[in-house]
Protein backbone atom coordinates (compact mmCIF):
# COMPACT_ATOMS: atom_id res chain seq x y z
CA UNK A 1 0.00 0.00 0.00
CA UNK A 2 1.39 3.40 -0.92
CA UNK A 3 1.62 6.55 1.20
CA UNK A 4 -1.51 8.09 -0.36
CA UNK A 5 -3.62 5.09 0.64
CA UNK A 6 -2.33 5.12 4.22
CA UNK A 7 -3.21 8.75 4.77
CA UNK A 8 -5.81 10.91 3.12
CA UNK A 9 -4.58 13.87 1.13
CA UNK A 10 -6.20 17.16 2.05
CA UNK A 11 -6.38 20.21 -0.21
CA UNK A 12 -4.80 23.30 1.32
CA UNK A 13 -7.85 25.36 2.38
CA UNK A 14 -6.08 28.56 1.31
CA UNK A 15 -5.81 27.38 -2.31
CA UNK A 16 -8.62 28.63 -4.54
CA UNK A 17 -10.09 26.51 -7.34
CA UNK A 18 -11.53 28.57 -10.18
CA UNK A 19 -13.35 26.60 -12.84
CA UNK A 20 -13.28 28.19 -16.29
CA UNK A 21 -15.89 27.95 -19.04
CA UNK A 22 -13.75 25.74 -21.30
CA UNK A 23 -13.54 22.67 -19.02
CA UNK A 24 -10.32 23.92 -17.52
CA UNK A 25 -9.60 25.27 -14.10
CA UNK A 26 -6.97 27.20 -12.22
CA UNK A 27 -5.64 26.58 -8.75
CA UNK A 28 -4.43 29.80 -7.15
CA UNK A 29 -2.15 29.74 -4.12
CA UNK A 30 -2.50 33.17 -2.46
CA UNK A 31 0.47 32.47 -0.18
CA UNK A 32 2.87 32.25 -3.13
CA UNK A 33 0.90 34.01 -5.86
CA UNK A 34 1.34 30.97 -8.10
CA UNK A 35 -1.36 29.61 -10.40
CA UNK A 36 -1.64 26.13 -11.85
CA UNK A 37 -3.77 24.93 -14.76
CA UNK A 38 -5.88 21.87 -14.03
CA UNK A 39 -7.82 19.71 -16.49
CA UNK A 40 -11.31 18.27 -15.75
CA UNK A 41 -9.92 15.06 -14.20
CA UNK A 42 -7.62 17.14 -12.01
CA UNK A 43 -10.65 19.14 -10.87
CA UNK A 44 -12.51 15.93 -10.05
CA UNK A 45 -9.53 14.66 -8.05
CA UNK A 46 -9.06 18.05 -6.33
CA UNK A 47 -12.67 18.12 -5.16
CA UNK A 48 -12.12 14.83 -3.32
CA UNK A 49 -8.98 15.85 -1.42
CA UNK A 50 -10.82 15.98 1.88
CA UNK A 51 -8.70 13.50 3.84
CA UNK A 52 -11.41 10.86 3.74
CA UNK A 53 -10.77 9.56 0.23
CA UNK A 54 -7.83 7.30 -0.54
CA UNK A 55 -6.27 7.22 -3.98
CA UNK A 56 -8.25 4.05 -4.68
CA UNK A 57 -11.49 5.80 -3.71
CA UNK A 58 -10.66 8.68 -6.04
CA UNK A 59 -9.79 6.29 -8.88
CA UNK A 60 -13.22 4.66 -8.55
CA UNK A 61 -14.86 8.09 -8.69
CA UNK A 62 -12.88 8.99 -11.82
CA UNK A 63 -13.87 5.71 -13.50
CA UNK A 64 -17.53 6.39 -12.64
CA UNK A 65 -17.64 10.01 -13.79
CA UNK A 66 -15.16 10.31 -16.67
CA UNK A 67 -14.97 8.92 -20.18
CA UNK A 68 -12.01 7.09 -21.71
CA UNK A 69 -10.16 6.62 -18.42
CA UNK A 70 -6.77 4.94 -18.88
CA UNK A 71 -6.17 1.69 -17.07
CA UNK A 72 -3.25 3.25 -15.19
CA UNK A 73 -5.35 6.11 -13.82
CA UNK A 74 -4.17 5.34 -10.29
CA UNK A 75 -0.60 6.19 -11.32
CA UNK A 76 -1.78 9.46 -12.86
CA UNK A 77 -3.66 10.33 -9.67
CA UNK A 78 -0.63 9.46 -7.53
CA UNK A 79 1.52 11.76 -9.66
CA UNK A 80 -1.03 14.58 -9.39
CA UNK A 81 -1.18 14.18 -5.62
CA UNK A 82 2.59 14.10 -5.27
CA UNK A 83 2.96 17.31 -7.27
CA UNK A 84 0.17 18.96 -5.26
CA UNK A 85 1.88 18.00 -1.99
CA UNK A 86 5.32 19.06 -3.26
CA UNK A 87 3.93 22.47 -4.28
CA UNK A 88 2.15 22.96 -0.95
CA UNK A 89 -1.28 22.82 -2.56
CA UNK A 90 -2.21 19.80 -0.45
CA UNK A 91 -0.91 17.82 2.51
CA UNK A 92 -1.38 14.58 4.36
CA UNK A 93 -4.03 14.04 6.99
CA UNK A 94 -4.56 11.04 9.20
CA UNK A 95 -7.37 8.76 8.08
Amino acid sequence: MNEHNKKGVIANPMVILREEFDDRAILFDPETGNTFGVNPIGVLVWKHLDGRHSIDDIAVIVFEKADAVPSDVTTHIENFLQVAVDLGLAGYGVK
